[in-house]
C-alpha cells in the first residue's frame, strides 16, 4: 500500500524537532496509519534505538516498517501501558500521537467516514467493534443523539438533527452515508454545508469510537510512561480534543486544575514547550488541505 497515499504525515519537521530524538531511544508512535512520521523517527534512530507504532486498524497492518528498530502493535493507544509492558518497556523518551483521520479512511466509501461518497455508515476505525455508526443512528434514543450533536459535534441545532433523524429512521432504517445526508438536508445551511456535514460527521465518528474517552485514558498513560525529559507530542484537529490536551499539558491532570505548593509555585509534571499551538505553514497547507486545521503541542516530562 502507497503510504503516501494512505496518510500525509502532518506537521513532520515540528514533530521530529519537538521530539529532540535521541539515537538509542525508545518512543511510541500512538497512531501508526500510514507510518510517515513513524518512518521519520526511526530514520533518527541507532541500531540501539526502539520505536513502538500502534493502530487499532488492520489496514494499518499493511504499512508496517520491515525494520528491527520497529515493532507494529496492533491495538488502541488507550492500552498503550499495558502493551508496553508487554514488550518490556517501562519508560520511554517520547510519545506522538496525531488525531487526525488518515486520508485512507475519508477517501474509502467502504468506511463510511466522508459525506463526499455513498457507502455503508460504518466509521469504526477498529472494523472489530460492534458498533457502527448506523447503529448509532438507529439505537440511540432522541435525548442521546441530541447530547452527540451538541457535545461532540457542537452544533446549536442538535435537538433538531436528533428529531429529524429519529423521524427518518421510523419510515426505514438509515443505513448509508446518502440515507444519513438526505435525512439532515433540511436542517443545513447550504453557506455552511461543509462545516455543518463535517460537524454531523465528526459527531458520530467521536462516539463510534469513543475517541475522547480513549484520548483521556491516552494522555494519563503517557505522562506514566514517559522518562524525565522524556517528550510528549499530540497533534488535534479540533477543539474538543485541543482542549484536552492544552489542559492536561497545562496542569498534569484531565481537569485541567492548577496545582501549587504553598509558595505558590506550579506543581505540573509537564513543562510546556509550545506556548501556542504549532500550525502548518501556508507551503504545507497547499501540499496537504487537511493540515489546515492541525495543531501540534508539546511538553516535557519533569
Amino acid at each position: 500500500m502507497n503510504q503516501e497515499v494512505y496518510h500525509i504525515p502532518a506537521l513532520l519537521v515540528p514533530v521530529i524537532q519537538g521530539l529532540d530524538i535521541k539515537p538509542d531511544g525508545c518512543y511510541v508512535d500512538a497512531t501508526f496509519g500510514g507510518g510517515g512520521h513513524s518512518r521519520a523517527i526511526v530514520s533518527e534512530l541507532s541500531e540501539q534505538g526502539h520505536l513502538y507504532g500502534f493502530d487499532q486498524d488492520s489496514d494499518a497492518r499493511a504499512n508496517a516498517i520491515d525494520d528491527p528498530r520497529f515493532t507494529f502493535v496492533y491495538g488502541n493507544f488507550r492500552f498503550m501501558r499495558n502493551f508496553l509492558r508487554y514488550y518490556g518497556v517501562d519508560a520511554v523518551d517520547g510519545i506522538l500521537a496525531d488525531l487526525g483521520v488518515s486520508f485512507h479512511h475519508f477517501d474509502d466509501p467502504e468506511r463510511g467516514f466522508s459525506f463526499r461518497s455513498d457507502g455503508p455508515l460504518d466509521m469504526r476505525m477498529n472494523r472489530n467493534a460492534s458498533r457502527s455508526a448506523a447503529w448509532v443512528v438507529n439505537n440511540y434514543t432522541e435525548e442521546q443523539l441530541a447530547d452527540m450533536f451538541y457535545l461532540y459535534g457542537e452544533l446549536k441545532n442538535a435537538r433538531k438533527f436528533a428529531s429529524v433523524l429519529v423521524k427518518a429512521r421510523g419510515k426505514a432504517p438509515i443505513e448509508t452515508t446518502e440515507q444519513l445526508l438526505a435525512a439532515v438536508a433540511p436542517l443545513i445551511n447550504p453557506k455552511k454545508e461543509k462545516k455543518e456535514l463535517a460537524q454531523v460527521f465528526q459527531a458520530l465518528r467521536i462516539v463510534v469510537n469513543n475517541e475522547i474517552d480513549a484520548l483521556r485514558d491516552f494522555l494519563v498513560q503517557s505522562l506514566e510512561s514517559l522518562k524525565p525529559g522524556g517528550r510528549l507530542a499530540v497533534i488535534t484537529y479540533h477543539s474538543l480534543e485541543d482542549r484536552l490536551v492544552k489542559n492536561f499539558m497545562r496542569t498534569g491532570n484531565l481537569e485541567g486544575k492548577d496545582a501549587r505548593d504553598f509558595y505558590g509555585r506550579n506543581l505540573s509534571p509537564f513543562k510546556l514547550l509550545t506556548s501556542k499551538p504549532v500550525v502548518a505553514d501556508d507551503d504545507e497547507v497547499e501540499r496537504n488541505p487537511r493540515s489546515r486545521s492541525a495543531k501540534l503541542r508539546i511538553a516535557e516530562k519533569l
